[in-house]
């Protein structure tokens, strides 16, 4: 009888937990769902008699043995910076690992241990990263297999709410971790254009509404660029691209608020002592409003700054309430995430909503063409999220194939190759998870 070790019950594991007990209780095989809270691990397992709630101390060596050890495969869906303790056991312990996030540098040290022991090990097995890779892969290695040579390549990925759901003024709910929300830009990006490498500084990631672009059936959306996308053009293999960018979906009105959050200095983490004397939110919002028109020049137009629309978004999140600050006050970040999960929670009956979409140029036999590849999923409620259902079903579908021997490469992988990229994407269009592809001559 297979074993299952799944480490995390938070909110991206509802669908993951949920798949895995079914497929578990098809294949009589068993899974063990360990999370520092025992009642989260039990609402999502107690409807299935294959899976059992465990509760340790992630940190705990002996506990961490005793689990791993008995597993076949061990999913983790830990903060990253915990999974290179998961790591090392199942090199130790000789199990296969998958896991969500990017792989880092500890993780990448292992690779020849890995590989001399046989193991298969698979990051970036989520959504973005994740289903981005597998279904950018598919697209770019048909073009080529057809003589196709790829000159331009965007990928863009958002989770945002259903329409049937936008209702407030920043048009968007949190729907996955809080702190990635405050944080997202924070460390500028890189990304190719037109031949040129751009650099863009945190201060401008928001700023240009020139970055837009239209999603069938949506309407008109904009994105950020990601932090690095530079990286993947090697991951890719798309050396000789003349444009090659990784982004951020959020409606327009998102960034031009979130922009101004930012140039109001409200997402800082390292400014306590700064803020110590605030006493309210009022305070702290008047304190960071006045810096920021000491710092303008003459023209600047503050009318214009706090216009309707973002004085409507800084009131609903309460940004200039006279609610006291929790003590002691820590930083603006931290003030700053406190508000969005209090203001911007999702409804029990909200649906989520996930945007994908691929737009890829190239030239065939002499005529330039572009594919656009689109995925739009949408969720139940606030538990069976769509971001829950396109970051866990990959795992699970992973885990599920491992397991079956129908994923047989070994080694530290992402999801680039068709052995692993190929029977996981037939396993998410049977769950319904499939993207709508489009071609056009230029």
């Amino acid at each position: 009888m297979s074993t299952i070790l799944l480490f995390g019950a938070g909110k991206s594991t509802t669908s993951l937990i949920d798949y895995l007990g079914k497929t578990c209780e098809e294949n009589n095989w068993k899974i063990f769902v360990c999370d520092a809270d025992i009642s989260l691990a039990q609402s999502k397992t107690n409807q299935f008699s294959c899976a059992e709630a465990i509760s340790f101390d992630v940190t705990n060596p002996e506990k961490r043995h005793k689990f791993i050890s008995q597993a076949d495969i061990v999913i983790s869906m830990l903060p990253p910076s915990l999974h290179f303790l998961v790591a090392k056991d199942c090199l130790a312990f000789s199990k296969n690992l998958l896991t969500a996030s990017y792989i880092d540098t500890n993780i990448r040290s292992l690779s020849d241990e890995i590989e001399a022991k046989g193991l298969l090990f698979i990051g970036e097995m989520g959504l973005d990263p994740g289903i981005d890779h597998m279904s950018a892969m598919k697209m770019i290695n048909e073009i080529k297999s057809k003589g196709g040579t790829i000159t331009s390549f965007k990928s863009h990925c958002g989770g945002l709410m259903s329409p049937e759901s936008d209702d407030n003024p920043w048009h968007y709910k949190i729907s996955w971790n809080p702190i990635n929300v405050v944080a997202a830009g924070s460390s500028g990006a890189f990304y190719k254009e037109k031949g040129e490498i751009k650099e863009v500084l945190y201060s401008h990631i928001f700023e240009d509404e020139g970055h837009i672009v239209d999603v069938p059936g949506i309407g008109t959306l904009a994105w950020y660029a990601n932090r690095d996308s530079l990286s993947y053009i090697d991951t890719y293999n798309l050396h000789g691209v003349h444009t090659f960018l990784r982004t951020t979906l959020r409606y327009p009105a998102f960034c031009r608020g979130w922009n101004k959050v930012v140039h109001l200095d409200l997402t800082n983490k390292n400014d306590h002592e700064e803020i110590k004397h605030c006493k309210t939110f009022a305070d702290w919002f008047e304190l960071k409003k006045q810096k920021l028109i000491n710092q303008q020049e003459k023209n600047f137009d503050e009318n214009d700054f706090f216009n309707a629309e973002f004085v409507q978004q800084l009131d609903f999140l309460s940004i200039r309430s006279d609610e006291k600050l929790p003590e002691p006050v820590p930083n603006s970040a931290s003030l700053l995430q406190y508000l969005l999960e209090k203001n911007l929670v999702m409804k029990p009956t909200d649906q989520d909503m996930i945007i994908m979409l691929h737009e890829i140029k190239f030239s065939v036999e002499g005529k330039d063409k572009e594919t656009r590849s689109c995925l739009i999923v949408k969720g139940e409620d606030k538990t069976h999220t769509a971001m829950a259902k396109t970051v866990g079903l990959p795992l699970g579908i992973a885990a599920m194939l491992i397991l079956k021997n129908k994923i047989n490469v070994k080694g530290l992988h992402i999801p680039v190759i068709p052995e692993i990229y190929e029977p996981v994407l037939a396993g998410l269009e049977l769950n319904g998870i499939k993207f709508k592809e489009e071609t056009i001559d230029l």
